[in-house]
This record gives C-alpha cells, structure tokens and sequence, in this order.
C-alpha cells in the first residue's frame, strides 16, 4: 500500500480512521481484479471461436428404442408399450455413402460378427439322397410248388418252412391213379412199337411212334422229370406215386399242405424263394423324388453287417404317393450271393445324384445309352431289345437322365445354402456391395430352384462373381431392423415388422 495513502490516515481521527482503512482495501482489490483482465474482454482467438460456436450449436435430441421393436422411437427411456421390454438408446450416426437397404460396417465390426462371404457361382452340385426300407424277397423269383395231377400226399420230405433246399432236391411223394393209367398208356405203346417193328406199312410205325411221344409229353405235363419217363420205360412196370423234386434252389418260405393229404391239380404244397437277389424296399420323401431316376445306383447299409456296403439299382418307382407317410415305394434290385441280405432287414440307402441346370439329373456313364424300362440292369450302347423280357429299349434322356457332354454349358447357379434366409415364400441374400471404401452388404431378394445338399440352386436375382454372405448374415438381419432398414421379416424397412408381442404390455400405454 502506498506509504503516503497510510501516513494521512494516521492523521484522522478514530472513526474516519477505521472508514478509510475499508476504503483504501476496496480501491485495492479493484485495481488487482483490473491488472487480471476480469474486467476485460479477452480477444477473440480462432480456437475460442469454434468452442463458442458449438456451445451455440443445438445438440441432437436422444431417441430411444425396442431392441424386439425398432419402430418404436420415443425422445425419453423407459419401457417399450408394445412388450415392456426396456428401451436402448438409439444410434443417431449415419453413413451417408449407405443407401436405405444397405448397411456399412467398419472392419472390426466385421471381424467381431464373424462375417463370412462365398462368391455366386455355376457348377454342378450332388444331392445325397436318404432313405430307409427293408428287404423283401424277389417277386420275379418266387415258386409254388403244386400238384399237378390230383392225388394224395403220402410223404412230405420238406416237413416246415426255413429248409435251405437246392435245384433237385426231393420233395414230396404223391399218389395219383391218373398218374398210373397215363404211365400203362406209355408202356402199352412201347409195346406196339415193338410189335410192328417188322411191318413194311410204314403209317402204322409213324402212328405207333407217334402214340409213345404222345404218352410220354403227357407225363411231362403230369410233373415227370426226363429221367423219372425213362426209370419207367426201363422198369416197363408203373408206379402209382410220384416224386416232386424242386425246380430251383431256394428256401421253403411257406408249407401249405399236410402228409396225407388229397390234393387237386394246382393245389400249392410248397412256395420257394431265390434268395441269390432280392429286393430292396425304400421310403424316399416327396421332396427327393426329382432327384431319383431309374437306372441309379443306390449303396445301402444293414443294421446286421456294420461298416459293410451293399449295392444295388433302382427298377421301380412307385406312380402313388403314400398319403399316410407322404413318401413314395422305391424297390431296389440287389445281388445276394452269398445270402447275407434276409427278408425282413432293416436298411439305411443312399442316392448320390449330379444336378444340372433345370434340376436335371447328371449321368456321364448312361450318356447315349439305351434302357429297358422294364429292367434297368439291361444297358446297351444301341438301340435293340432286351434280353430279358425282350421290351424295345429307350434312350437314357427318355428315363430323366442328361449325358455329361450335353450339359457343360448348362450349370447351374448356385449359393450356399447357409446364405439364404427363408421366410414363408420369400428368400432372401444379403450381398456385399463391391467398389464402397467400408464393407457394406444389401438385402436381395431371389428366387429359389430345388435345394440340392449343401446349396440352393438360384432361378433369378443373382449373377455370377457376386458375394453373399454365408455367416454372419442373421446379425446382419439383426442390425437392419434395429436400424429400421429393410430386413428379413420387414421388406419395407421401418414399422412393416410390427405385431411381434411378449405379453404383458399394452399398446396404449
């Protein structure tokens, strides 16, 4: 304080004295408020500017949303009206290079969803085609063994059902009086061939020879093997029973008649099954049934061998649709020789099958070739007959089946199946947008061919060398809703999604 400001105020009295030392303090922190520039406006520095500037500036109102209903948009939290549920504070930033169905990412946001792109591409895919079914004996091979001339069963050899019989084998012993007069005809007209053997009139030896033959058809026809004809020539005696030996080799899988029985001609004693091929009887769903053709190769496995395949060929696929199990009969031809396949075995099959476009099925081994329809083992390189049942064969193409050379310019497209989101009658892709700085992916919608294994064939939407995602593409999904973009279940972006409910909540609140 200045040192004359103090001497003059020694020299006032009491009370001005205690008035001036108050004044002189507040002249004091005047002056030190001026020296600080509080009193001052400071100048206007570029920095202070902009600082001032977004002070003014209006900050941007808050919204808050449903994380379950993105069309929800409120200024304040709380609770969603439609599901209570809390509302999440909605993100206010955009990126003004995204269009309104495209969503732009940044690379650890990407890395952090696990996004997973494959590119849109044409080749041929394989359908693995499942089914299940049993074994079944081979119609084709079955044999009744009857009567064929009436009688009565004196010896059965075949006494119950399972025997393991081969070609030859002795079956049963029958008695038959018609048997014995057709067997004393051919004796007596063995006789009379003798006898004229010395006629010069040459009819009478034709017509005695002619009678023998006669007699000797006539016990073919009765059952009577070459050799039993010739036992009784020899014997030159009848016999009044009958051996019936088996036809085939087999296994007697019905008995239908008893020792001592009276038969008539026709009456089934025995009924045999060749058991060297059997068939296959498969389920296969109505949605596999574009895929199955005659002709195919179907490996199967039984629950009795593990580990070990079968192979067999489809012949027939049934024309009726089972509505009980909304599945169609396939039977399969299979080989057996070493009659590890029983009647009655569960078996799991496969079908491996080349897809073309259109859905047609690829077969590079039956390109130009030519089918019997009715057995589609019988192939041959030209046209002709089959050896079997001697039906004109057809071409491969007719039967469903493209050669491999007819088909190089005709792949299909495809994608992953993993990249499509199915909703009802809508499929949709969510394709990266290529030339764009970020990543960046739009929601496409396609239309789909047939689902074969691990993709769907593409009919329009889509074009080659573009990229889909393959993972990651819910979370896509996720993020344009909540954004109000179009999406998955809202084509049309915004509030289209609504009349999702948790209950509990009310509209009006």
């Amino acid at each position: 304080m200045n040192k004359h400001v103090i001497r003059i105020i020694g020299y006032l009295p009491g009370a001005a004295k205690t008035w001036g030392v108050v004044l002189v303090i507040v002249i004091s922190l005047l002056v030190g408020f001026a020296a600080r520039g509080l009193f001052t406006a400071a100048p206007e520095t570029p920095s202070n500017a902009a600082g001032h500037e977004a002070h003014e500036k209006p900050r941007a109102t808050q919204m808050w949303t449903c994380s379950m209903h993105p069309q929800i948009k409120l200024p304040k939290p709380g609770l969603c009206p439609l599901c209570n549920m809390k509302l999440i504070p909605l993100e206010t930033q955009k990126d003004d290079s995204a269009g309104p169905g495209e969503l732009t990412l940044s690379d650890s946001a990407v890395k952090l969803m696990d996004i997973q792109t494959s590119p849109v591409e044409r080749k041929f895919v394989e359908v693995s085609v499942p089914m299940v079914g049993k074994v079944d004996y081979d119609e084709t091979l079955l044999k009744y063994i009857t009567a064929w001339v009436p009688g009565r069963l004196d010896r059965l050899f075949v006494d119950y059902t399972g025997v393991v019989v081969k070609k030859g084998y002795h079956l049963a012993d029958i008695y038959s009086p018609e048997l014995l007069s057709a067997q004393e005809e051919l004796l007596q007209a063995i006789e009379a061939v003798k006898n004229i053997a010395g006629s010069d009139i040459d009819i009478m030896r034709q017509t005695a020879q002619a009678t023998v033959e006669a007699a000797r058809e006539k016990l073919r026809l009765w059952g009577l093997g070459p050799e039993q004809i010739a036992a009784v020539e020899k014997r030159g005696k009848t016999s009044d029973h009958i051996t019936i030996y088996s036809p085939i080799s087999g296994v007697v899988i019905h008995k239908d008649a008893q020792e001592g029985m009276y038969v008539k001609t026709g009456t089934r004693i025995y009924t045999l099954a060749d058991l060297s091929k059997v068939w296959v009887r498969l389920d296969a769903y109505e949605s596999d049934l574009k895929w199955l053709r005659h002709g195919q190769k179907v490996r199967f496995t039984a629950e009795a061998y593990p580990g070990e395949q079968f192979v067999g060929t489809i012949a027939f696929i049934d024309p009726v649709l089972t509505q009980t199990t909304r599945t169609i009969k396939v039977r399969v031809n299979a080989a057996n020789p070493k009659i590890k396949l029983k009647p009655g075995m569960f078996v799991r099959a496969v079908v491996q099958a080349k897809i073309a476009r259109g859905g047609e099925v690829v077969n590079a081994a039956l390109a130009g070739k030519w089918i019997c329809p009715m057995h589609p083992g019988v192939v041959k390189a030209r046209e002709g007959k089959c050896d079997i049942c001697e039906m004109p064969l057809v071409t491969a193409e007719s039967l469903g089946y493209l050669g491999l050379d007819k088909t190089k310019a005709q792949k299909p497209l495809v994608v992953p199946a993993s990249a499509v989101l199915r909703t009802g009658m809508r499929a949709v892709v969510y394709v990266q947008v290529s030339g764009r700085a970020r990543p960046t992916f739009e929601g496409q919608e396609i239309i789909l061919g047939p689902r074969a294994g691990d993709y769907y064939i593409v009919e329009q939407g889509l074009a080659p060398g573009q990229r889909v995602v393959t993972n990651g593409n819910f979370k896509i999904d996720a993020e344009m809703q909540i954004r109000a973009k179009p999406s998955m279940m809202a084509p049309e972006g915004g509030g289209s999604a609504s009349g999702h409910h948790h209950g509990g909540g009310s509209s009006n609140e």
